[in-house]
């Protein structure tokens, strides 16, 4: 069994009051078997339930033993992450749609894993084919599982929790309590077992909302885009996340920074799966310091070290407003979030017991900053056995880099990105022009 209390010294982790609860009442043997896990975005729920999860683990035997349910192909390989900046030797696997079953059925082969990150979907794919044994499974985690609901996943999430009908524990975890879930959770419940509901909801929204500066920011057009664009200047560079409505508004406020110059990506839920995938990664390691959203970005994601949060529409209620902020204050952290209030509109009035500060922007030039990161697209991957390690001595030896050059690198299955300083990317490039990685070929690509 993996030693909790040293895996979370040896990694520098505290534990906060909803994940210490967590922990210890999965862990009783004589405690509740299926448990609700209520808490805000950004409090560390992924935490929560895999410590748990890992207690149960035996590593000695290379069967599939738990099973998380996600709703979608980021957070599924979010939660596998987390998992292994936790370095222990669980072996894992993600599946999600967008690739070839058959090449993750190869995979779960290969790997063997006892742990299984997955979309709803897929999951019950690969159960109806027989893909990996799932005799063996004992924990069984629907993660953000109001959120499975929204999409549309009621149907494929019972057919699995009726597929693994030897599970011993269901965890669900969700940043909303809504009376619509209920019906779930009767029909989930076995053996007259009851979930036990551990609901954190009340007690860190308060917290998350005394860790936010709220500014309104007036526009004195309706049309808010140089109101915003003036705000981001004010904020010079700093990580900015900008909440729209619709998926046209954000195409439509991204086409306008572009102009501007501005370092941005958008990010909705109409936007192909890699092309989503690329702006989360370009956003987290620096190559972007603006990141345009609907609110599908507002939930899970893991998406560190924002300072600031822009509602460029006004969010539809509190707890719209609860989840967007978040992403300003995960884990304990601290932000700002700013509220562009056009000629028409008035504070909603769930913050109406909020300490508001005025800003004025409207005598500031467009000014934007320049992001102090690009990126560097290497068409290889980790089906062609590269790793991080490899990169970074790549482009150290081949590209005269120092360490302090480099930021972030994320190794995806065909291709990998590598942040670099963005008064060395020119001449990294020039550097490893012909070069080979690894002994392959590869293609350099500047964004």
């Amino acid at each position: 069994m993996i030693d909790i209390p040293s895996l979370l010294h040896t990694a520098g982790i505290s534990l906060g009051e909803m994940q210490q609860t967590m922990w210890e009442t999965a862990r009783r043997k004589d405690g509740p078997h299926h448990l609700l896990l209520l808490s805000p975005t950004g409090s560390g729920k992924t935490l929560a339930y895999l410590l748990p999860m890992l207690e149960l683990i035996r590593t000695d035997i290379p069967a599939v033993q738990a099973i998380v349910v996600l709703p979608t192909r980021e957070l599924a390989l979010q939660g596998e992450e987390m998992l292994r900046r936790l370095k222990t030797n669980v072996k894992s696997c993600c599946l999600y749609g967008g690739r070839p079953t058959m090449e993750e059925h190869r995979r779960l082969n290969e790997i063997r894993p006892q742990v299984i990150f997955a979309t709803p979907g897929r999951l019950g794919d690969h159960l109806d084919k027989d893909n990996f044994n799932a005799f063996g499974v004992r924990v069984l985690v629907i993660d953000e599982y109001d959120k499975c609901l929204e999409m549309g996943f009621r149907e494929e999430v019972m057919h699995i929790v009726h597929t693994l009908n030897r599970v011993e524990r269901i965890w669900l975890t969700s940043a909303t309590a809504t009376e619509e879930a209920d019906p779930l959770l009767e029909e989930i419940g076995r053996k007259g077992q009851r979930f036990e509901r551990l609901d954190y909801l009340n007690h860190e929204v308060s917290e998350t909302r005394q860790r936010v500066e709220v500014m309104q920011v007036n526009s004195p057009e309706r049309d808010k885009l140089d109101t915003l664009g003036r705000l981001l200047s004010h904020l010079s560079g700093a990580p900015a996340i900008v909440f729209v409505s619709h998926r046209e508004s954000a195409n439509r406020i991204g086409d306008y920074l572009r102009d501007k110059r501005f370092a941005m990506q958008v990010y909705h839920g109409g936007m192909e799966q890699d092309k989503r995938e690329r702006a989360l990664l370009k956003f987290r390691n620096g190559s972007a310091n603006v990141l345009v959203a609907t609110d599908i970005a507002a939930r899970g994601l893991d998406i560190p070290e924002v300072q600031a949060i822009i509602h460029y529409h006004l969010p539809m209620d509190a707890a719209s407003y609860t989840h967007r902020i978040g992403r300003a204050t995960r884990w304990e952290g601290t932000g700002s979030t700013y509220i562009i209030i056009g000629p028409q509109e008035t504070m909603p009035e769930f913050l109406a017991s909020e300490e508001i500060k005025p800003l004025n922007v409207d005598t500031l030039p467009i000014s934007p900053t320049p992001a102090q990161m690009a990126t560097l697209y290497i068409g290889r991957g980790k089906k062609e056995k590269l790793s991080k390690m490899d990169i970074v001595g790549f482009l150290c030896k081949k590209g005269g880099l120092r360490g302090a050059d480099l930021g972030r690198i994320d190794v995806a299955d065909h291709y990998a990105i590598a942040a670099v300083r963005r008064d060395k990317i020119k001449s990294v490039v020039q550097r490893v022009a012909g070069e080979k990685i690894k002994g392959m070929k590869t293609i350099y690509i500047i964004s």
